[in-house]
């Protein structure tokens, strides 16, 4: 039976120039060594790619990108292309963060075709969905899942990643519980067999995004449904990172087997 290694993403939303970039990779780096266990990709800013692609040559460390344009070039002032992404080195990309959606009016149609953009450049997509409220969050799941990844064919699924992401709990220091998260999760998946099969929901790895600390990372990466961890203002610390990390690179991981029992902790509404 297949094991699926977990994946740890930083993403560090607008902080950190050059400078910063490469202080942080160079006490990251000493803090994990080598991430045999387990898969690091850390998404700075644009202009940090350069520095982070160099900082990481050789580490087994990847790199993505916040965000990008569906287009391979065009008038499209102030956008990068995915081409632009992965020549810079970039292996993923983040896709329809929740951020994204609220502050940026990004849609589920957007959010398709960033990500079909993404696969068509090489690139990996962290196609990240989740309610803006606790109420209706199974309906929200499901539409946003439809929406946002449910035209791809079976071969572009299987090489997305998605991240769940309840917005509620991003940056407020409220992170949903462990169970919660869980089921969830096994919702998604639920989602993905319906849509493209038993075997691809098995093996797409669901990550849990929202206030994910050191302290509670543990107790996450504890369920067996959650394959990784989305980590925003933890991630721009090494020590902090390198903790999470580390904490994995031991035990977690799941085998491509999981239960799609629906979950009452999912509220319908």
């Amino acid at each position: 039976m297949d094991t699926l290694c977990p994946l740890f993403v930083g993403n560090w939303k607008m902080h950190k120039d050059a400078a910063g970039t490469a202080s942080f990779f160079e006490s990251f780096r000493q803090l994990i060594g080598s991430p045999a266990r387990c898969d690091v990709v850390i998404c700075p800013t644009f202009l940090g790619l350069e520095t982070a692609v160099s900082a990481t040559r050789g580490t087994g460390i990847r790199i993505g990108a916040q965000n990008l344009h569906w287009a391979k070039e065009g008038a499209y002032t102030g956008e990068i292309s995915g081409a632009m992404i992965r020549a810079s080195g970039c292996s993923h990309v983040i896709v329809g963060h929740s951020e994204r959606r609220k502050y940026f009016s990004e849609t589920n149609e957007s959010v398709s075709k960033k990500t079909v953009a993404a696969l068509d450049a090489g690139l990996a997509p962290i196609v990240c969905i989740g309610e803006f409220e606790r109420k209706n969050a199974g309906e929200v799941i499901a539409e946003q899942f439809s929406g946002s990844m449910g035209m791809l064919t079976p071969g572009q699924f299987a090489k997305i990643v998605i991240a769940y992401e309840p917005v509620w709990a991003i940056g407020t220091g409220e992170t949903a519980t462990p169970e919660t998260a869980a089921a969830a999760h096994r919702l998604i998946r639920g989602q993905a067999k319906g849509r493209f099969g038993e075997e691809a929901a098995n093996n797409v790895r669901i990550l849990y995004g929202g206030s994910v600390k050191p302290d509670n990372a543990k107790n996450l990466m504890a369920e067996p449904d959650i394959d990784g961890l989305l980590v925003g203002g933890a991630s721009l610390d090494p020590v902090s990172f390198g903790e999470i990390v580390n904490l994995s690179t031991c035990e977690a991981s799941r085998t491509s087997s999981v239960s799609y029992a629906k979950s009452s902790m999912i509220e319908r509404g």
